[in-house]
């Protein structure tokens, strides 16, 4: 599923996707989203619509409304924007040690752990 960076409001509204710990509907993040910011029902209720389009939401129907969640989780929806940049950029290593020049230690030392998770085979987040 490729994907972009996403728009202000599309952001907001997959931070308070990802946020809750079980699907919601467009009035609940219509509702989260009103505590700091103005927008519409009908607004929310499209851009939920894009989403699903995009791939970025599931929807499923709970009674008369829909329940939407994430396609994805935040960490998989950053990697798939790295993996992007790479695939773009005519020269992937160059776009890496630039990535890594500007990591800070504690960053570093948690790729170089994740690296030796990989070639270890035991794979997955650290616990």
């Amino acid at each position: 599923m490729p994907r972009n960076s996403l728009g202000s409001l599309e952001a907001d509204v997959m931070d308070v996707l990802w946020a809750a710990p079980e699907p919601r509907t467009v009035r609940q993040v219509l509702d989260t989203l009103l505590a700091g910011r103005t927008v519409a029902y009908t607004t929310v209720q499209t851009v939920m619509d894009n989403l699903c389009r995009k791939g970025m939401l599931t929807r499923e129907p709970a009674g008369r409304a829909n329940v939407y969640r994430p396609a994805a989780t935040r960490e998989e929806f950053a990697a798939d924007l790295v993996g992007a940049a790479l695939s773009g950029a005519p020269d992937p290593a160059a776009v890496l040690i630039r990535f890594a020049d500007r990591m800070d230690d504690a960053d570093v030392r948690r790729l170089a752990e994740a690296l030796e998770r990989r070639r270890s085979g035991t794979g997955g987040p650290p616990q």
